[in-house]
C-alpha cells in the first residue's frame, strides 16, 4: 500500500479516500476475514481536463483502485479509464483517459 501510494503521488495523483473492507464489514458486526481495499484517486489536471471536455464525464471520477490479497498474494487493479470512457464516443476524452490509464498502470507496476 505504502509503495503504491508513493507511486501515485510521483505521478500527482492524490489518494481521496481509502475503504478497508475487514474494518468496515467488522464495525456493521459482520465477520469477514481478509484483506481488501478500496482507493479513490484523483489526478487534479487530468480530472479538470475530462470535466471540461464533458462535464458527464465527471460520473467516473474519481478514478477506482483496488488492492486485495488472495492466498498470500497481494494483487493490485483499477476501473480501466479507457472502458469507461467508451461511453461517450469522444476522441478526446479517450485520448485523456488513455494517459491516465498509462499513469496509473505505471504507479502499480513500479508499486511492485
Amino acid at each position: 500500500m505504502e509503495a503504491l501510494k508513493k507511486s501515485l503521488k510521483e505521478r500527482s495523483f492524490g489518494l481521496l479516500w481509502e475503504m478497508d473492507f475487514e474494518e468496515t464489514l467488522k464495525s456493521k458486526g459482520l465477520d469477514f476475514q481478509g484483506n481488501f481495499k478500496v482507493l479513490e484517486v484523483c489526478n487534479p489536471k487530468q480530472a479538470k481536463d475530462i470535466l471540461e471536455t464533458n462535464m458527464e464525464a465527471g460520473l467516473f471520477l474519481p478514478c477506482k483502485m483496488a488492492v486485495y490479497e488472495d492466498k498470500g498474494t497481494v494483487f493490485l487493479g483499477l476501473l480501466r479509464p479507457t472502458e469507461l470512457m467508451k461511453a461517450f464516443d469522444d476522441g478526446k476524452l479517450s485520448e485523456i483517459a488513455s494517459n491516465i490509464e498509462k499513469d496509473l498502470m505505471a504507479a502499480m507496476e513500479d508499486a511492485k
